[in-house]
Order: C-alpha cells, then structure tokens, then sequence
C-alpha cells in the first residue's frame, strides 16, 4: 500500500490541513528488533499512550500509526511488529507488515539495544536497510543504561545512517534531537491529518490492545504470546452519574489449560486483568466505563488465516 493508498484507507485525502511552502509532511516508520522500546519510544515522542508496551516480546502485532503536529509541520509515525522469526502464520503477518512499511515511508528509524553485538536479527535488518531510498536514523535506545560511544562506533559503518542519535525512551532523553532530525529529512507538502489528530486508530482497537496488555503485564510467560482480545461491543450511555460506557470484550487462548489460567482462582486473575483494563480505558475514554470480560479457547488460532484475519490481522488491510 503506497501513501496515496495508506490515506484513502483511513478516510484521508492528501493536504487535510491548510499549509505554507514551509510545511513538512511525511511518514516514518520504527523498525527493529521486538522489545527494543518502538511503542514506549513513539507514545513519548506524541505524549500519549496509543501504542500498547510490555517487557515480553512481540506485543506489538499491527501497524500503528500516531501523528506529531507543530509548527514545522507533520510526522506520521509508524510503529511496526519487532522483526523477528516467524514460529506461526501470525508471526509471518507480523514481520511482513514491519518490513513491507519499510519501502513505503520517507524516513527509517531503526532502533537498536546499547550493545556492540550485532547478531543474526541485527544483521537481517541491515541487509533490508541496505536496499531502501529513504534515509535511515539509527536510533539508540537505553541510553541510561550504558556507555554510548563504543556502540555507536559498532553501528557506523554497517548502514549509510544520515543521523545516529542516542535516546531514552523512558526518561526521554534526546528525543527533541530526534524529532528534529526526522523533520530535517522529511519533505516539504501538506500535512496529512487535522492539527489535534493524535492518531488513526479506532477507539475499539485501542481499547482490545489496553486489555491485551494488562493481560501480557498480569500471566506468565507462556501463555501471553498465545492471547487475543475481541471487542464483542461497546456502547455508551447515559445516567445520573454521567455518561458509562458498555464494553464487553473477550480474551482468546489457545489451551484449556491457559484459559483456567486466565480466569484464575475464583476469577482472581480475570478480575484483576479488568480492574486494571478499565482504569487504562476510562483515562482514554474520559467516561466511566463498565467492563465484561470473557474467556475462550480457540485452538492453534495463531496458525489459522481465518481466525488472524477474524481477530484484527488482516493481511490484505496492509498491502
């Protein structure tokens, strides 16, 4: 899917807000690794929580796209899947959409661990980077956790970076470098989204994604990476208190046993997935909210087309 086509997909006709020839536009993407802190990186530079995060990973599944506005113009992020490899039909959805957005932006960010080791996932990422006209960042990140220096000089050579910029995405150290560098390589045009749009998503696949990670923050290791949320529905309404919205939603697993697990001792866990789930939505929703949450098992659905396609990983939505 090309710009042109990324924005008639959202509703969206290039030059949405009026602009000057001094006006930047563009996309860029983040690419790396899973869990070297894409999402956490991307909700801090927009500063506000879109993108889900956990420390196990893979959290990320889908594109997401979120939107940076000031007065030099616009930058459309793109958070994608960490590149990795594939063990089912839902892993190759993953790392085709991350390196399928490679090709279609005006800017890479490749984000990396503080580290001198370049290993076989690193090295797949550079063979990818080799081969693209966009400029490519080299991005940093965890830079509080270690001397910067050696790294870099491990990096420089391997990728034609236009920049190398060292960031903390939690503390969000150097970030305003960051944004800086992306518009300095980003082209002149119209910008794509109205100036207080902060991102693309519909509020249902942002809720689902909050369940999903309370539910990652909250099992062990095994089971998360099996897990889907469907929202069944969500309705607002009105009463003497305000306005409380109706969400019922279902978490999928893939074992009976996982599902016990879920659910938990005397719906223990279940609960607590929720209670946390419900304060993450209410803050986004700015209503009151009334969650119900149900369990299934839907066996080896991560190596179904039609069960990823069902649960919101459409292939043929991102090509």
């Amino acid at each position: 899917m090309n710009l042109d086509e990324m924005l008639a997909a959202s509703g969206i006709s290039g030059g949405a807000a009026a602009v000057n020839g001094n006006t930047k536009s563009g996309f860029v993407t983040f690419v790396g690794r899973p869990n070297v802190g894409k999402s956490t990186l991307m909700n801090r530079l927009i500063g506000q929580k879109i993108a889900i995060t956990s420390n196990k990973p893979q959290t990320t599944r889908n594109k997401i796209q979120t939107v940076f506005t000031d007065e030099r113009g616009q930058i459309v992020f793109v958070d994608t899947p960490g590149i990795h490899k594939a063990k089912n039909k839902l892993g190759e959805y993953m790392v085709g959409a991350a390196e399928k957005t490679i090709g279609e932006v005006d800017v890479i960010c490749w984000l990396v661990e503080p580290t001198t080791f370049i290993g076989a996932g690193e090295q797949h990422i550079i063979e990818k980077l080799k081969k693209v006209k966009a400029p490519v960042i080299l991005v940093i990140n965890k830079v509080d956790t270690i001397k910067i220096l050696p790294v870099i000089d491990r990096y420089k050579n391997e990728v034609d970076f236009v920049e190398i910029i060292p960031v903390s995405a939690r503390n969000g150290d150097n970030t305003d470098d960051l944004i800086n560098a992306i518009f300095q390589y980003l082209p002149y045009g119209p910008m794509y989204y109205d100036e207080d749009t902060i991102t693309d998503q519909p509020m249902r696949q942002i809720v689902s994604e909050l369940i999903r990670e309370k539910a990652l923050h909250a099992l062990n290791e095994e089971i998360p990476h099996g897990i889907a949320v469907v929202i069944d529905s969500m309705k607002e309404r009105k009463s003497p208190k305000g306005v409380i919205t109706d969400i019922q939603a279902t978490i999928i697993c893939e074992r009976d046993s996982h599902k016990g697990i879920i659910i938990g001792k005397g719906g223990q866990m279940l609960k607590k997935i929720g209670a946390n789930a419900r304060y993450e939505i209410e803050r986004q929703l700015e209503t009151k909210v009334n969650l119900q949450l149900w369990v299934k098992v839907k066996k080896e659905w991560r190596d179904s087309d039609i069960l990823i396609k069902n649960f919101g990983y459409d292939k043929k939505k991102d090509e």
